[in-house]
This record gives structure tokens, C-alpha cells and sequence, in this order.
């Protein structure tokens, strides 16, 4: 079961990719994972895409596909994986598909979990953070026992430069522009299948188990 996550930033796909690897026993495969335990084991791809990431630069479609498919040949991803974080562009599903179409192998769901961008504004817009200790709070969901100090170490909670509205903003539009055309992509090769990001977690992760199957 070959599996890639869509959805805005702040929609909460990085914690269900994570969910279904555990209840299917495939990996979640992560990109920034991937590029950093490359770099880290100084392998031949890992220096590759370190010297683009040293001058700022974007690591090349194809530099990233072959660093992921050399991840999805490991011996741990034979039952399947779940993708996250690629593809992000429309290039780089094409790639990815090409690649995957000259070993045998394709896509079997892509899972878009849909949330309105009023709702990612206003649900990262209330997350506050300990920079002291590193804990996180929502002002609605999980607030602090004392409104803006840290439960844990009593240091300020903040709102990272991150989370503030007008960035949330930015990045929306940037993932809009870019990665949300890659829900026409799947829908044209049949494997897109939507859920409601705006109910709880656990009612989320219920309706992808009943799309993958249990």
C-alpha cells in the first residue's frame, strides 16, 4: 500500500501519516527526514543535495525522487509506505511517477486531508510555545493552567514567528499555488480520496482506515 499525504500546512496530515504507519506496520517516509539521515551518513546523494541546501538552493526533482526511491527500496517498505512532504509540485509527482511506473509500481491512494484556511489561521494562529523547555499549548484546545506561562518549566509561552497569522497566510498561498494542483493530478489517475480535516483527530484517522481498508 503506497500511500502520499496532501493537504495545507497546519492541516494535520504529518500526525496521520504517522498513525497509519503504525496501525499498517509501513514506514512514514518523510523528505526532510530522508535528506537529513543522508547527510548525516554522508552518502553519495546526501553530498549531492547538501551542496544545493549549502547555497540556499532547491535540491533538483530528480535528485529528490532518486533519494527517495533509494529510501522505498529498503527492505522495510516492501508491504508499502506513507509519503510525506513529497510530492509538493506537479514536476515532481510526474517524476515520482515515472519512476515508480519503470519499477512496476504505482500510487495507490492520496489522501487529502481538507481543512478551509480560515481554520488552519485561526488553529495555528493559537499555538503558543515554551522556547525554554520546548512545550506546546493551544489557547483553545490545550491552554496552560496559567494563561501565557508554561505549565511544565514556568518560562513565557510565545507565538512563534511561524504560526503568526500573516505567515500562516503566506505559506497558504504558496501551497495553494503549487501543491494544490496536485489534487487534479490524483483525481485524474483516480487515487485521490478526500477527508474532513476539521473534526477531531481520531474521527480523521477513522475515515482514512475506512478508505484504505482495515
Amino acid at each position: 500500500m503506497k500511500i502520499i499525504m496532501l493537504g495545507a500546512p497546519g492541516a494535520g496530515k504529518g500526525t496521520q501519516a504517522k498513525m497509519i504507519a503504525d496501525k499498517y506496520s509501513v514506514p512514514h517516509v518523510s523528505t526532510g527526514d530522508i535528506f537529513r539521515a543522508n547527510i548525516k551518513n554522508g552518502t553519495e546523494l546526501g553530498m549531492e543535495a547538501k551542496k544545493y541546501m549549502d547555497q540556499g538552493l532547491l535540491v533538483p526533482d530528480e535528485l529528490t525522487v532518486k533519494i527517495l526511491l533509494d529510501r522505498v527500496a529498503q527492505d522495510d517498505c516492501k508491504n508499502g509506505y506513507v509519503l510525506d512532504g513529497f510530492p509538493r509540485t506537479i514536476p515532481q509527482a510526474e517524476v515520482l511517477d515515472k519512476a515508480l511506473s519503470e519499477l512496476g509500481e504505482k500510487i495507490d491512494f492520496a489522501i487529502d486531508v481538507n481543512v478551509p484556511d480560515e481554520n488552519i489561521i485561526n488553529r495555528m494562529s493559537g499555538r503558543r510555545a515554551c522556547l525554554a523547555c520546548g512545550a506546546t499549548y493551544h489557547i483553545e484546545h490545550v491552554p496552560p493552567t496559567q494563561e501565557g506561562i508554561c505549565d511544565r518549566c514556568g518560562k513565557e509561552l510565545v507565538l512563534r514567528d511561524d504560526d503568526k497569522p500573516e505567515t500562516v497566510k503566506n505559506r497558504l498561498e504558496i501551497y495553494h499555488e503549487q501543491t494544490q494542483p496536485l489534487i487534479d493530478f490524483y483525481t485524474e489517475k483516480g487515487v485521490l480520496k478526500t477527508v474532513d480535516g476539521t473534526v477531531d483527530m481520531k474521527e480523521v484517522f477513522n475515515a482514512i482506515v475506512e478508505i484504505l481498508g482495515e
